[in-house]
């Protein structure tokens, strides 16, 4: 099945302890359905010091399950659910994603 969450897109949290907040899409992980996104899942790290890193409490973003993020609509910002619609003949015939909610595509 096609990716419906891609690395770059700009999602909202549904659920969770960062319920609202909406950030971008470092990375995805499809085999665990789990994304990163900056800014949101915030966890404190007990770093060791190394000879590149310095020791210490850092915090970084942990995965979030991709059922609990929608992709943000470009119209408006709000969550919206991700369809695909075929455009182009012949030869440039290729699939975009849709948001449903307003029908705007997003790549494409």
């Amino acid at each position: 099945m096609a990716a419906k969450i891609k690395k770059g897109d700009k999602v909202v949290v549904l659920t969770g302890r960062d319920k609202g907040r909406s950030g971008e899409v470092i990375e995805v992980r499809p085999a665990e359905h789990r994304a990163l996104v900056r800014g949101v899942n915030m966890v404190k790290r007990h770093q060791k010091q190394t000879a590149q890193q310095e020791g210490g409490i850092i915090s970084k973003e942990a995965p979030i399950h991709l059922s609990n993020i929608a992709y943000a609509d470009p119209k408006d910002g709000k969550p919206t659910r991700i369809g695909f619609k075929v455009v182009g003949e012949g030869e440039e015939r290729r699939r975009v994603r849709v948001a449903k909610r307003s029908g705007a595509e997003i790549d494409g």
